[in-house]
Protein backbone atom coordinates (compact mmCIF):
# COMPACT_ATOMS: atom_id res chain seq x y z
CA UNK A 1 0.00 0.00 0.00
CA UNK A 2 1.47 3.36 -0.92
CA UNK A 3 1.20 6.46 1.29
CA UNK A 4 -1.68 7.95 -0.76
CA UNK A 5 -3.81 4.82 -0.24
CA UNK A 6 -3.05 4.89 3.48
CA UNK A 7 -4.19 8.52 3.77
CA UNK A 8 -7.46 7.71 1.99
CA UNK A 9 -8.35 5.11 4.63
CA UNK A 10 -7.55 7.38 7.58
CA UNK A 11 -10.41 9.11 9.36
CA UNK A 12 -9.45 12.74 9.92
CA UNK A 13 -12.55 14.31 11.52
CA UNK A 14 -15.30 13.47 13.97
CA UNK A 15 -17.87 13.91 11.20
CA UNK A 16 -16.02 11.37 9.00
CA UNK A 17 -15.92 8.97 11.94
CA UNK A 18 -19.65 9.21 12.63
CA UNK A 19 -20.45 8.75 8.93
CA UNK A 20 -18.15 5.72 8.67
CA UNK A 21 -19.76 4.11 11.72
CA UNK A 22 -23.28 4.83 10.46
CA UNK A 23 -22.55 3.19 7.10
CA UNK A 24 -20.53 0.22 8.38
CA UNK A 25 -21.50 -3.15 9.72
CA UNK A 26 -20.45 -3.79 13.31
CA UNK A 27 -17.77 -6.25 12.17
CA UNK A 28 -15.88 -3.27 10.64
CA UNK A 29 -15.83 -1.15 13.81
CA UNK A 30 -12.40 -2.41 14.85
CA UNK A 31 -10.73 -1.33 11.60
CA UNK A 32 -12.59 2.00 11.69
CA UNK A 33 -11.41 2.77 15.22
CA UNK A 34 -7.84 1.84 14.30
CA UNK A 35 -7.96 4.17 11.27
CA UNK A 36 -8.82 7.27 13.33
CA UNK A 37 -6.21 10.00 12.96
CA UNK A 38 -8.24 12.91 14.31
CA UNK A 39 -6.13 15.68 15.91
CA UNK A 40 -6.86 15.82 19.63
CA UNK A 41 -7.76 19.51 19.33
CA UNK A 42 -10.90 18.51 17.37
CA UNK A 43 -12.23 16.85 20.53
CA UNK A 44 -12.05 20.01 22.66
CA UNK A 45 -15.67 21.00 21.95
CA UNK A 46 -16.76 17.70 23.54
CA UNK A 47 -14.64 18.01 26.69
CA UNK A 48 -15.85 18.55 30.21
CA UNK A 49 -13.71 17.97 33.26
CA UNK A 50 -14.33 17.16 36.92
CA UNK A 51 -11.99 16.99 39.87
CA UNK A 52 -14.13 14.22 41.40
CA UNK A 53 -14.30 11.73 38.52
CA UNK A 54 -13.58 11.17 34.85
CA UNK A 55 -16.42 12.49 32.68
CA UNK A 56 -18.52 10.70 30.02
CA UNK A 57 -19.21 13.10 27.14
CA UNK A 58 -21.56 11.90 24.43
CA UNK A 59 -20.47 12.64 20.86
CA UNK A 60 -23.06 10.44 19.12
CA UNK A 61 -25.70 8.01 20.31
CA UNK A 62 -28.13 6.11 18.12
CA UNK A 63 -29.64 2.64 17.93
CA UNK A 64 -26.49 1.32 16.23
CA UNK A 65 -23.64 2.64 18.40
CA UNK A 66 -22.57 5.01 21.14
CA UNK A 67 -19.47 7.21 20.81
CA UNK A 68 -18.25 8.80 24.03
CA UNK A 69 -15.23 10.94 24.89
CA UNK A 70 -13.97 10.27 28.39
CA UNK A 71 -12.03 13.16 29.93
CA UNK A 72 -9.70 12.34 32.78
CA UNK A 73 -7.85 14.47 35.28
CA UNK A 74 -4.60 13.05 36.59
CA UNK A 75 -4.76 9.61 38.24
CA UNK A 76 -8.53 9.20 37.83
CA UNK A 77 -9.83 5.69 37.18
CA UNK A 78 -12.99 3.75 36.51
CA UNK A 79 -14.35 1.18 38.89
CA UNK A 80 -14.02 -2.42 37.71
CA UNK A 81 -16.97 -2.93 35.37
CA UNK A 82 -18.52 -4.75 32.43
CA UNK A 83 -20.35 -3.38 29.36
CA UNK A 84 -23.86 -4.77 29.63
CA UNK A 85 -23.11 -7.34 26.93
CA UNK A 86 -21.89 -4.84 24.31
CA UNK A 87 -18.55 -4.66 22.53
CA UNK A 88 -16.25 -1.79 23.49
CA UNK A 89 -13.27 -0.23 21.74
CA UNK A 90 -11.11 2.34 23.52
CA UNK A 91 -8.77 4.60 21.56
CA UNK A 92 -6.38 6.82 23.48
CA UNK A 93 -6.55 10.40 22.21
CA UNK A 94 -4.26 12.07 24.72
CA UNK A 95 -2.38 10.69 27.72
CA UNK A 96 -1.25 7.30 28.96
CA UNK A 97 -3.65 4.76 30.42
CA UNK A 98 -3.57 1.39 32.12
CA UNK A 99 -6.31 -1.16 31.56
CA UNK A 100 -6.57 -4.00 34.06
CA UNK A 101 -8.65 -7.04 33.07
CA UNK A 102 -10.20 -9.26 35.73
CA UNK A 103 -11.98 -12.57 35.91
CA UNK A 104 -14.22 -13.89 38.65
CA UNK A 105 -12.99 -16.99 40.43
CA UNK A 106 -15.33 -19.77 41.61
CA UNK A 107 -15.35 -18.29 45.13
CA UNK A 108 -16.58 -14.97 43.69
CA UNK A 109 -13.29 -13.14 44.22
CA UNK A 110 -11.78 -11.04 41.46
CA UNK A 111 -8.44 -11.98 39.96
CA UNK A 112 -6.47 -9.65 37.67
CA UNK A 113 -5.41 -11.62 34.59
CA UNK A 114 -3.91 -8.94 32.36
CA UNK A 115 -2.66 -5.36 32.41
CA UNK A 116 -2.18 -3.20 29.31
CA UNK A 117 -0.59 0.24 29.07
CA UNK A 118 -1.83 2.42 26.20
CA UNK A 119 -0.58 5.65 24.68
CA UNK A 120 -2.08 7.94 22.00
CA UNK A 121 -3.53 6.03 19.01
CA UNK A 122 -3.44 2.68 20.82
CA UNK A 123 -6.72 0.74 20.75
CA UNK A 124 -8.00 -1.84 23.23
CA UNK A 125 -11.06 -4.05 22.94
CA UNK A 126 -13.36 -5.53 25.57
CA UNK A 127 -16.51 -7.64 25.66
CA UNK A 128 -18.07 -9.24 28.72
CA UNK A 129 -16.99 -12.84 28.05
CA UNK A 130 -13.37 -11.61 28.35
CA UNK A 131 -14.02 -10.51 31.94
CA UNK A 132 -14.32 -7.15 33.65
CA UNK A 133 -11.97 -4.21 33.38
CA UNK A 134 -10.92 -0.89 34.83
CA UNK A 135 -9.09 1.97 33.14
CA UNK A 136 -6.79 4.48 34.83
CA UNK A 137 -5.07 7.66 33.70
CA UNK A 138 -1.44 6.96 34.64
CA UNK A 139 -0.39 10.59 34.37
CA UNK A 140 -0.85 13.53 36.71
CA UNK A 141 -1.93 15.44 33.58
CA UNK A 142 -5.29 15.41 31.83
CA UNK A 143 -6.07 12.71 29.29
CA UNK A 144 -8.78 11.80 26.78
CA UNK A 145 -9.99 8.45 25.49
CA UNK A 146 -12.61 7.71 22.85
CA UNK A 147 -15.03 4.85 23.62
CA UNK A 148 -17.12 3.15 20.96
CA UNK A 149 -19.87 0.78 22.07
CA UNK A 150 -21.64 -1.43 19.53
CA UNK A 151 -25.09 -0.36 20.70
CA UNK A 152 -25.55 2.12 23.55
CA UNK A 153 -25.03 0.90 27.10
CA UNK A 154 -27.67 2.04 29.57
CA UNK A 155 -26.48 0.03 32.55
CA UNK A 156 -23.56 -2.11 33.58
CA UNK A 157 -22.20 -3.90 36.61
CA UNK A 158 -19.54 -2.20 38.69
CA UNK A 159 -17.50 -3.73 41.47
CA UNK A 160 -18.21 -2.10 44.82
CA UNK A 161 -14.99 -2.47 46.78
CA UNK A 162 -16.73 -1.69 50.08
CA UNK A 163 -19.03 -4.71 49.90
CA UNK A 164 -16.75 -6.73 47.58
CA UNK A 165 -19.42 -7.56 45.02
CA UNK A 166 -20.89 -6.28 41.77
CA UNK A 167 -23.84 -3.89 41.77
CA UNK A 168 -25.94 -2.55 38.89
CA UNK A 169 -25.20 0.99 37.73
CA UNK A 170 -27.35 3.22 35.52
CA UNK A 171 -25.11 5.15 33.12
CA UNK A 172 -25.44 8.85 32.36
CA UNK A 173 -23.49 11.49 30.46
CA UNK A 174 -21.77 14.56 31.86
CA UNK A 175 -22.35 16.38 28.57
CA UNK A 176 -24.15 15.78 25.28
CA UNK A 177 -23.33 17.56 21.99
Amino acid sequence: MNSNEKKETEIRSIEELITALMLADQNLYDSIVRSIRIPYSMFYDYCSWSNETYTRNCIEENEKFELILLCWNGKQKTPIHNHGGEECWVKVIEGTFKENIYTTEKNGKLKMIKSIDSKPNDVTYMIDFMGFHSIENLSTERGMSLHLYAKPIRRCKIYDENIEEFVNKELTYHSIK
